[in-house]
């Protein structure tokens, strides 16, 4: 597999790298004294020198013979240095921030790679908004590998988004620069169960030679978990076990342990390793979806390998997790992943450790940043016209339009409600008395229960789905996304239909976006014109919108972590055990539409 990602291949520069190393051309640039994390042999080798031409490393050892007149030279003074940080599974889209953006707020904290599926933009503007998120990183000094999106809609038949791929546009895109391999392979019953449709769109990744990412999302480690593996999906984010774990690497499948800013749960299942005598090698810390606020508050990449060497896995481990273990999930090994000659020059400083705070990344033997700022010149992001303006809901949104008509004249109804795990990403299905008004059944925000519904935005269908969710905590008011997991559907819930309407009619003006509503006024409001999923502002400005935010959802009484990302996955049906989408409720265990009430 040919690598587009670095400055350039290593067919072109092979001679200049040999004299390099032997020294009788001068370096570009050369590092000195350092401690040198090598991810190769796991060990710390210190007093070692780095030689980098045309953005690749000549030489890893002493380079004092490397320097010449043109030189440049940093002293780490005994820093560690470590090969960049790569993301094995992200959707940028989920920072709501541009490509180049993204690079913005993450390069700084040491992330010089990652391998984003875009099927959120997909799910809105199809293989236009795929391009649109490639060509967006090119202006980027972050290698932002992309994967083809393989499940739009995520669940075919249950759902509807603005396009459809199939085996055609996967074999048509597999063709494009800057394509690694397929997004995750959310539809896994149909990968079990020998589907042609979807078996067509593993063949095509197959026949093009690059890599199938995966999503087994339920707790299953026989028979359907084997099937699964054997079609050629080769990693999995999805696990929320530590036998889950375990089983998916025993079968030779990365597991991709995942922290975000929503999504908890690598301290359960890195247990899988540090309880078990394994080899780890199969083992990558992804960060799936993080906000923008998570990654300038906290980090990226570096936060989750600060956290996982609190839970007790040695640091140099920690560090293979995001550099040559999914270097080598996408076989891209041979070019990056590791300190080692020939490999492009993508570095990163710190001083401690046990405690890895990211001084200096290099990408391409460039720095560009540096003390946690961005250094790199970077033009505006600059996305087409076709992926602005995509708010088409097919009725005009009024308070009637989120009544729930009773099926009997009792003074309450048995109804399927569901809750929230938080910092996870799976929920329960629970059956709730809820009480009937005039004739509809109405939110019980007494037991947490609001009234939840999903329009379908893309073609004016006029289809929408509605029914309950209980956990947020809301006292009152309602909230409206047009981030909703994958369709990306106009997503409202709330305690009352009238704040409902108001939430909804401000984003179908505003374009799409997030809205906090409460007592007919609007809390808070932060607009995402592109494709509905993402802003034209910076990373700064988007990280301050989605405090606002959150400030307004306590304020109505909710008090988990990242509310909207969890709200955002109500309406995904291809996750354990019920959700809510355009077309009505969906038992996404036996994948069946079920009826909103039990009785």
């Amino acid at each position: 597999m040919l690598n587009k990602f670095c400055k350039k291949p290593l067919y072109e520069v092979t001679q200049t790298l040999a004299r390099v190393a032997t020294g009788a051309q001068p370096a570009e640039l050369v590092i000195k004294n350092t401690k040198l994390v090598n991810v190769c042999t796991a060990e710390i080798q210190e007093g070692i020198d780095v030689a980098v031409a045309e953005g690749r490393i000549a030489l890893v050892g002493d380079a004092s013979h490397c320097v010449g007149d043109g030189t440049k030279v940093i002293d780490a003074a005994g820093q560690y240095i470590a090969p960049g940080f790569m993301d094995a599974h992200i959707h940028v889209e989920s920072a709501m921030l541009t490509v180049r953006e993204y690079a913005r707020a993450v390069v700084p904290h040491g992330t010089t790679g990652i391998f984003m599926d875009p099927h959120e933009i997909c799910n809105v503007c199809g293989p236009d908004g795929v391009k649109a998120m490639i060509e967006d990183a090119k202006g980027s000094p972050l290698k932002a590998m992309a994967n083809v999106p393989s499940c739009i809609p995520a669940v075919a038949g249950f759902e509807d988004s603005g396009c459809e791929i199939g085996p055609n546009e996967v074999r048509e895109m597999m063709t494009w620069d800057g394509i690694m391999g397929l997004g995750e392979m959310m539809s896994f019953p149909n990968v079990v169960g020998a589907e042609p449709n979807i078996h067509g769109e593993l063949a095509e990744t197959l026949k093009a030679d690059q890599v199938i990412t995966g999503h087994y999302s339920i707790p299953e480690t026989g028979p359907g978990l084997n099937a699964y593996i054997a079609s050629g999906v080769r990693c999995c984010h999805e696990s929320t076990r530590a036998e889950d774990v375990l089983e998916k690497m025993r079968r030779g499948m990365y597991a991709l342990l995942r922290y975000g800013s929503a999504w908890h749960d690598m301290p359960t299942i890195i247990h899988a390793i540090l309880d078990n005598n394994i080899d780890d090698r199969f083992a990558c810390l992804v960060s799936d979806d993080s906000h923008a606020d998570t990654v300038l508050n906290d980090g990226h990449l570096d936060e989750i390998v600060r956290l996982a060497i609190r839970e007790g896995l040695d640091p140099i481990k920690a560090i293979q997790y995001v550099t040559i273990n999914p270097a080598t999930c996408f076989r891209m090994d041979h070019e990056m992943g590791s300190i080692s000659p020939n490999k492009c020059a993508d570095i990163v400083f710190f001083d401690d450790l046990s405690n890895i705070q990211i001084t200096k990344t290099i990408i391409d033997g460039e720095v560009v940043a540096e003390n946690g700022e961005f250094i790199a010149e970077m033009t505006p992001s600059k996305f087409p016209d076709a992926c602005y303006n995509t708010m088409h809901v097919g009725e005009d949104v009024t308070a009637d339009s989120f009544k729930i008509a009773a099926p009997s004249d009792a003074a309450s109804i048995k109804t399927r409600v569901m809750e929230i795990i938080p910092n996870h990403v799976g929920n329960y299905e629970r059956l709730i008395d809820l009480p009937v008004v005039d004739g509809s059944v109405e939110a019980k925000p007494s037991e947490d229960v609001m009234k939840l519904a999903v329009f379908e935005r893309h073609h004016a269908t006029g289809t929408k789905g509605l029914g309950f969710v209980k956990g947020f905590g809301f006292k009152k008011g309602a909230m409206a996304q047009t981030v909703a997991h994958d369709a990306h559907n106009l997503l409202v819930a709330g305690t009352n239909d009238e704040d409902m309407a108001l939430a909804a009619r401000t984003l179908i003006e505003c374009g799409g976006g997030m809205c906090a509503v409460a007592d007919g006024k609007v809390l808070s409001l932060m607009p995402l014109p592109i494709a509905g999923i993402m802003s034209d502002k910076s990373a700064k400005e988007v990280a301050d919108m989605t405090e606002a935010l959150d400030a307004a959802w306590k304020e109505m009484g909710c008090v988990i972590n990242s509310p909207y990302m969890t709200m955002a996955l109500m309406a995904l049906a291809c996750l354990p055990e019920i959700r809510l989408t355009n077309r009505g409720m969906v038992d996404c265990r036996t994948f069946e539409f079920i009826d909103l009430f039990a009785e």
